[in-house]
């Protein structure tokens, strides 16, 4: 069921609670997110309202891939490097950039 049956949550707190349900060692895509907060086909929205996370946040976003399981930060930068390096912290094979969905994509 969508996390916004009730209207009651803002679409950025929709997508927050979505990502905060990503269990360690999984991933989901933007558009997996977007649908499980209850706007589907906003995949891009997602990726708007990761943007303005802090950098502390306790929000798992590094578990946030794109649908061909690769990490959406260009290949070498430090936001890449990151990214990969807290997925792989959890478990989560990153090779050649993708990852394997079949193995890690968050089945609801």
């Amino acid at each position: 069921m969508p996390l916004t049956a009730n209207n009651s949550v803002s679409y950025d707190e929709a997508i927050w609670t979505a990502i905060g349900f990503i269990p360690e060692g999984k991933v989901a895509t933007y558009g997996q997110v977007a649908e499980i907060a209850g706007f589907p086909r906003t995949a891009r929205a997602v990726g708007r309202v990761l943007s303005k996370l802090p950098k502390d946040t306790l929000i798992p976003w590094f578990r946030v891939i794109n649908a061909k399981g690769e990490i959406s930060f260009p290949i070498g930068s430090s936001r890449y490097d990151a990214q990969k390096q807290r997925l792989q912290d959890e478990g989560v094979v990153v090779l050649n950039g993708k990852i394997n969905l079949k193995s890690y994509r968050w089945e609801i």
